[in-house]
């Protein structure tokens, strides 16, 4: 669990780590840079999912490699899935990540939502719902490895 007291905000008590996959953690369905060696050293802190629609179809391979669970999601309304998913992990213990306009709904609703702007770019819907925009998934996953980043940011 990665716990957080933000001035202002409250405290944080994160225990899931919910990744979009495509767009996000992977380019062309293949890891970026840095992702595996991220999530190794986070997922004692905190348990990861992937959730995608799989359309390069390496879902199930990459989460077995990173030792992380996986949801495939079906066809229609990803948006509202995905929301799905991490309402039944509670909302108050999730931190996620995405790019994708599917991601703003979950963005919104998590107790932290991080936007991930990468090479696929950033959705708007991402912009208006998340709590802070990264530049890069390695600087979203770094922030949770040293949360006091996260301090400075999510202040007022």
């Amino acid at each position: 669990m990665l716990e957080l007291n933000v001035p202002s905000r409250g405290l944080l008590r994160l225990e899931f780590l919910v990744l979009d996959l495509n767009g996000t953690i992977a380019l062309d369905g293949e890891l970026l840079p840095g992702v595996r060696e991220r999530i190794e050293k986070l997922r004692p802190i905190l348990e990861p999912w992937l959730l995608s629609a799989d359309t390069q179809g390496t879902l199930s391979a990459l989460a077995v490699s990173l030792g992380v669970g996986a949801k495939r999601l079906d066809p229609g309304d990803e948006a509202g899935q995905k929301l799905a998913f991490i309402e039944a992990l509670g909302f108050d213990r999730v931190v996620a990540c995405g790019n994708g306009a599917n991601d703003g709904m979950m963005l919104r609703e998590a107790a932290l939502g991080i936007a991930v702007m990468g090479h696929e770019g950033l959705a708007t819907a991402c912009l208006t719902t998340s709590d802070l925009i990264v530049p890069g998934i390695e600087s979203a996953l770094d922030l949770l490895l040293f949360p006091r980043r996260l301090l400075a940011t999510l202040r007022s």
